[in-house]
């Protein structure tokens, strides 16, 4: 293919995943699975003719879209939302990670008469789930879940890569040295886990004051360094023995709930670049396999598939969650969404770059599994979380017609969303009667759907939201006087 044909493809195929994604949304379908379908369209066996199947280049791909996508995951997580179920995720990202891997090893081993490492490695490839389907097809539908769910599935997926990553490496290794032991890995995980979190985290707490201190010429140049942020986390980390995925999740974090300049258009832009990247990486992988062969493995595949659904995921979950809050239906559907993405089809290539000869087969085992996985899971998920009663309507807050972004011109002041409850002392009283700060302007007031502009006579009301701009000091205050109880309040 000559570049200008190069380029004109790839851009057709982004194109039409774009348009694929809307069809996803229609029939509640996660997008992931249309942006698979088109690269196989794509591929040598559907109407597209172009033949890869070079894993080595896909697990590079795979290695650069994870990371950014899971630094726009990071970024995008609330702390205080998940600080309440921190050690349940963390026991899911880890724990439910090895009992599943064990649990389909075993089957793999027994069932499909496959070595014992053979099957643990399978078990360790399929490990990981992608919460990030999940919450696409609640999306679509305009169902949220109840209590803690969002924010466990939410951290817990963005955390549980590197277990996966590490299992199917340990793997790998045991297979090309029996003569290793597991106790001899520990140390690695240990140390990997560890360096992870701190390059990640340190990272993250330095790149706040960096984008508060450095002064770039063009404005369009601080996207640019958190690019770079990302690509120096990851790798970092790498050096030095720890995780690059869980390096980069950890700085997202932390990134994510610091105020810095400009960060709404940081965030912004690596959300457009964590979309870009699931396109880019679904439909190399979608590329990468050949649908031809895939009969020849979809009995044994939909057998460990049905087995991983029903029965590994479920056992890892309850056993993760045992004397927790919640309730056995919310434990239920925990368990239904442990819907397999991209994070597995990566980590079945890794076999081809170590020279592993069942590789393919492997390979097309697991793309089967993730299909079953999102057509199942993702199609049912709906009906399942509406019959264990988890769900509730997904509000939409309705967006500001106007927005403020902390500049270097404008350090002094930042803006905040408060939100006045019903047993608040200021309910009822006009805005002139509020005492707040001298420097404290209410620029806006969200009520219900819609906004009202503030004036001196405009009355406070229970469940409204204001739009204060104000200096720290005296934004503080004011958010204090805003949430001080009446004399009826608790």
């Amino acid at each position: 293919m000559t570049p200008h044909l190069v380029v004109f493809t790839v851009g057709l195929l982004v194109f039409l995943s774009l348009f694929a994604s809307k069809i996803s949304e229609r029939f509640g379908i996660p997008a992931l699975l249309m942006f698979l379908a088109v690269g196989m369209l794509a591929g040598a066996d559907g109407p597209g003719g172009i033949y890869f199947d070079n894993a080595e280049v896909a697990n590079l791909v795979g290695t650069f879209a994870l990371a950014y996508i899971l630094f726009s995951g990071g970024m995008d997580t609330n702390w205080r939302d998940v600080r309440p179920v921190l050690w349940r995720a963390v026991t899911l990202a880890t724990l439910g990670v090895v009992v599943t891997a064990v649990l389909v090893g075993l089957f793999v081993w027994k069932v499909l008469g496959f070595s014992l490492y053979e099957g643990l490695l399978l078990g360790s490839i399929v490990s990981s789930t992608d919460a990030a389907a999940v919450f696409a097809v609640l999306r679509s539908r305009g169902v949220g879940l109840k209590g803690n769910l969002r924010p466990l599935l939410e951290l817990e997926s963005g955390s549980n890569d590197p277990m996966a990553v590490f299992l199917t490496s340990a793997m790998i290794g045991l297979i090309s040295d029996p003569s290793k032991s597991w106790l001899s890995l520990l140390p690695s995980l240990v140390i990997g886990m560890t360096t992870g979190i701190l390059v990640g985290a340190a990272i993250g707490f330095l790149a706040g004051r960096l984008f508060d201190t450095v002064r770039l010429e063009f404005e369009g140049l601080y996207p640019v360094l958190g690019m770079s942020l990302v690509l120096l986390t990851y790798g970092g980390a790498e050096i030095l023995r720890g995780n690059g995925f869980l390096a980069v999740y950890s700085c997202g974090i932390v990134l994510g709930n610091t105020d810095f300049v400009n960060k709404r258009t940081l965030a912004r832009f690596h959300d457009g670049i964590g979309w870009l990247m699931q396109i880019i990486l679904f439909l190399v992988l979608g590329l990468l396999v050949f649908p031809s062969r895939l009969p020849a493995i979809a009995f044994p595949a939909l057998l460990v598939s049905a087995f991983l659904m029903f029965v590994a995921r479920p056992v890892a979950v309850y056993i993760g969650l045992l004397r927790s809050s919640f309730t056995m239906s919310q434990r239920t559907l925990i368990a239904w969404t442990g819907l397999r993405g991209a994070v597995p089809v990566v980590l079945a290539t890794i076999p081809f770059t170590a020279g592993y000869e069942r590789s393919d087969v492997l390979f097309n085992m697991v793309f089967f599994i993730v299909l079953t996985s999102v057509l199942l899971q993702g199609k049912s998920l709906m009906t399942v979380a509406r019959r264990l009663k988890v769900d509730e309507p997904l509000v939409s807050r309705p967006r500001y017609p106007l927005e403020f972004e902390k500049t270097e011109s404008g350090m002094l002041n930042e803006t905040r969303e408060t939100d006045i409850l019903p047993n608040a002392a200021v309910v009822g009283r006009r805005i002139s009667e509020l005492s707040l700060p001298h420097g404290v302007l209410i620029l806006l007031i969200r009520r219900g759907k819609g906004f009202i502009i503030p004036r001196g006579n405009t009355v406070i009301e229970a469940f409204d939201t204001l739009m204060i701009i104000a200096n720290k000091h005296e934004l503080h205050e004011a958010q204090t006087i805003l949430a001080a109880p009446g004399s009826g309040g608790g």
